[in-house]
């Protein structure tokens, strides 16, 4: 006998003479197709320090409540590796661009070859791209010249924008500003400076990336950011394997260790942790176009 039955705008049929294997299927893939998962907007999985345990890593991953994963490039190889690992599973999504620190590596056959792996239909996202001034290289110069070329190829691609900014905000802010980001979108990603700023970036429609240093003992800063800048405009990350939340600061980052994350944000925004992931999750989704 078989019954037709509804569910969230989902019509599934359930047969009720095969010992219950059935249903059973089709609840579990509800269950994990309608619950909130921890969304991790920018991860670097293509990394080799994971080359040692990296698919034991990324199968652990639903169990850990981690529904998605962004990898994102940070060179012209990373975001071809970045691809292909999106290809291979089918939660992670990939961002090419290239990282301020490596933009010596580009010419115009850079940016054509980033055109071209954007057309994958797992490429969500240009980045990361932006200003770095915490090293005397890449000059400022040449970095600005290759952020506003990237930003020119998110407008033309229709994809957002992932930015990373350090030591740099009057610069990038006035980048942001000149370029008009706000009719592309995106975030400013492991951000570091005031609420001020963060504010600013706000006001471009820009989402504000928050992972392992709102944990920080000496992250009076950060908590502050958060504090301020509205839930809806909140995405969280890891940056892996970088920037590892207490206690396992100083350690390889993962995206497992985002629940201790969202347990600091949930304190700071006197919120339930099931709001952060879902509203979180919510927003990351918006931002990159990705619908459950």
């Amino acid at each position: 006998m078989l019954y037709l039955c509804g569910f969230h705008e989902i019509f599934f049929v359930i047969k009720l003479n095969d010992g219950g294997c059935f249903l059973e299927k089709i609840l579990t893939f509800l269950v994990l197709r309608f619950k909130n998962m921890i969304f991790d907007t920018h991860a670097h999985y293509d990394d080799e320090q994971f080359d040692i345990d990296r698919e034991e890593l990324l199968a652990a991953m639903k169990d850990g409540g981690i529904g998605n994963i962004v990898d994102v490039g940070a060179s012209m190889a990373s975001s071809e590796r970045a691809l292909e690992l999106a290809h291979k599973y089918d939660f992670i999504y990939a961002a090419v661009g290239v990282h301020p620190s490596e933009v010596e590596e580009m010419d115009d056959s850079s940016i054509e070859r980033l055109r071209e792996l954007s057309k994958d239909e797992k490429c969500v996202a240009i980045g990361e791209i932006g200003l770095d001034y915490h090293w005397p290289d890449p000059s400022p110069e040449l970095q600005k010249i290759w952020f506003k070329r990237q930003i020119q190829l998110a407008r033309e691609t229709g994809l957002p924008i992932i930015i990373h900014s350090r030591d740099a905000a009057q610069d990038t802010l006035e980048i942001m500003k000149s370029e008009h980001v706000e009719d592309i979108g995106g975030v400013v990603h492991c951000f570091s400076y005031s609420a001020e700023v963060a504010a600013e970036c706000v006001k471009m429609g820009f989402y504000i990336g928050i992972g392992g240093v709102l944990t920080f003992k000496n992250a009076r800063k950060m908590v502050e950011v958060a504090e301020k800048t509205p839930i809806e405009k909140i995405i969280l990350e890891t940056d892996c394997p970088y920037l590892a939340p207490e206690p396992y600061r100083g350690k390889r980052n993962n995206s497992l260790y985002l629940p201790n994350v969202v347990r600091k944000m949930a304190e700071v925004k006197n919120m339930s942790e099931e709001d952060v992931i879902r509203i979180t999750e919510e927003n990351a989704r918006k931002m990159y176009g990705i619908s459950r």
